[in-house]
């Protein structure tokens, strides 16, 4: 998370901008009439609210006003489909913002990094598996579930601080050498993702939404 002290006004203003329009693409585009009527679909939705908030709640803070969290969207959108996936990313940092965990002017700035972003990522490594039509059960975990969740991890911390140095922000010493840490910060998110992705795979597989069964479970593999 990115304190609000360490944007600008025009910066922040911009991210406002930009991230509402992105929100309400997603109150369109969800599955309203599903979600009312289907009881299973709430629960899930509303759990994963419950759980991103309490992932992001176990963050590490850092002098200057830079947290670090791990993401967990990269499941989330497996689970739920890209909107609702962006809704619950919502309504988790407005939990953090109740809690005090984040500044309110700092939220569209936040919602595009630690949001909108990641969802981006994981929805296009879905779609693309989704269009190879793979008959394999491990390529949806792997390029589903762990990579897009490394490569987020990696391109929300390196994008995020080149957009601070870019708005001028002076980067602390301890922060040079972010770029030598990425790999620590990629594998327990990449494992995070990737092993509930698992666990749904193997006893839940209808509770995701992206999930072939019919080619996965029941065709024969090549």
């Amino acid at each position: 998370m990115i304190s609000s002290e360490l944007l600008s006004p025009t910066l922040a203003e911009q991210a406002l901008w930009m991230s509402a329009p992105l929100l309400l693409l997603a109150i369109a585009r969800a599955p309203w009439i599903e979600l009312f009527s289907d009881a299973r679909r709430q629960h899930l939705l509303f759990g994963s609210t419950f759980a991103l908030l309490l992932l992001w709640l176990v963050q590490r803070d850092f002098d200057g006003g830079v947290s670090f969290h791990f993401l967990g969207l990269t499941a989330a959108v497996l689970l739920l489909d890209w909107p609702l996936a962006v809704l619950a990313g919502a309504v988790a940092q407005a939990g953090l913002i109740l809690l005090g965990q984040l500044d309110v002017d700092a939220w569209g700035f936040n919602f595009l990094l630690w949001v909108a972003l990641p969802v981006a990522i994981a929805e296009g490594c879905a779609l693309w598996v989704e269009r190879q039509q793979p008959r394999n059960l491990f390529v949806y975990i792997f390029l589903c579930g762990f990579f897009p969740a490394a490569l987020t991890a990696m391109l929300v911390a390196l994008l995020g601080l080149w957009i601070l140095q870019a708005d001028g922000f002076e980067l602390p010493f301890w922060l040079q050498d972010y770029a030598g840490y990425l790999w620590l910060i990629m594998f327990p998110e990449a494992f995070i993702n990737g092993t509930v992705v698992s666990a749904l795979v193997i006893f839940k597989p209808e509770w995701l939404e992206t999930f072939n069964r019919t080619r996965y479970l029941q065709a024969p593999w090549k």
